[in-house]
């Protein structure tokens, strides 16, 4: 089965990843938060936890690690005074300097074997089956 391989694939690269990132007290799904906010650059504790793939009760505990370690600040918004937005510290824009390349040679390990268009082809399936299964 597809779905298999698929839960396969996550597994080990999320173990690779988190053998990647042991020594630096991040773990991967804090990893992918960091990277999501270098993206989107202010964000509320929901909206973080939807582009994280955590649910919003893991939220917090992810969010008050990475604010521990100095990697994100959290403020008022402007707009809404009684909404957090969180946003990188330059400590979190240094580490993701840091990390970001040995992250995309894990990632060229996965791929080696793949011309351009196979990769992008990748992507592109890996993508439309997210977008199909997300779908309510």
């Amino acid at each position: 089965m597809l779905l298999y391989t698929l839960k396969q694939l996550e597994l080990v690269s999320r173990s690779r990843l988190d053998d990647l990132l042991k020594g630096s007290g991040v773990t991967a799904l804090q990893y992918t938060a960091l990277s999501v906010l270098e993206r989107t650059p202010s964000m509320s504790s929901a909206d973080l936890a939807r582009a994280s793939f955590v649910r919003a009760q893991s939220t917090a505990d992810l969010v008050g690690a990475l604010e521990r370690h100095g990697l994100i600040e959290r403020r008022v918004d402007p707009d809404n005074r009684r909404r957090l937005l969180i946003s990188l510290t330059d400590e979190g824009r240094a580490f993701l300097a840091e990390y970001d390349p040995r992250v995309a040679e894990l990632e060229e390990e996965m791929l080696t074997g793949l011309d351009a268009g196979d990769r992008k082809a990748f992507r592109s399936y890996l993508g439309t089956g997210r977008h199909n299964l997300s779908q309510k």
